[in-house]
């Protein structure tokens, strides 16, 4: 499989993936999860549905451009982040273990960079 093809796969799966968790917190675990940890299993398939579409997006890039390392080194970092940020947060939305706590932000600090980079990436392909 080409780069650009594991991405767009990785893409609609996460697609799919947030449709599935998306439904199990607002049908599953109304009523049976406190309500702040439902907020936050919310905010995990948000975010969730927000970066597939990125990493998608990065293999629609690199189907066009597959030469690119910084849209490469991006569509990892938003695999990578989204995985660390949604997944603790659905982990402690479900167990209640704060203790994950601390993976949150180390997840978001990928998001940002891969959107970061993502950007320089677009700008070095514009040029």
């Amino acid at each position: 499989m080409t780069p650009s093809g594991l991405w767009m796969m990785l893409g609609a799966l996460g697609g799919a993936l947030t449709v599935a968790l998306g439904a199990f917190g607002a049908h599953g675990l109304k009523g049976r999860i406190d309500p702040a940890l439902l907020a936050n299993w919310q905010t995990a398939a948000d975010y969730l549905g927000l970066h597939t579409l990125a990493i998608l997006a990065c293999g629609l890039i690199l189907l066009y451009q597959p030469k690119s390392p910084l849209v490469h080194g991006a569509a990892w970092l938003l695999c990578l982040g989204v995985c660390l940020f949604s997944g603790s947060l659905f982990v402690m939305a479900l167990t209640g273990l704060r203790q994950l706590g601390w993976i949150t932000p180390i997840g978001g600090v990928m998001l940002i960079i891969g959107w970061l980079v993502l950007a320089l990436g677009a700008v070095r392909l514009a040029q």
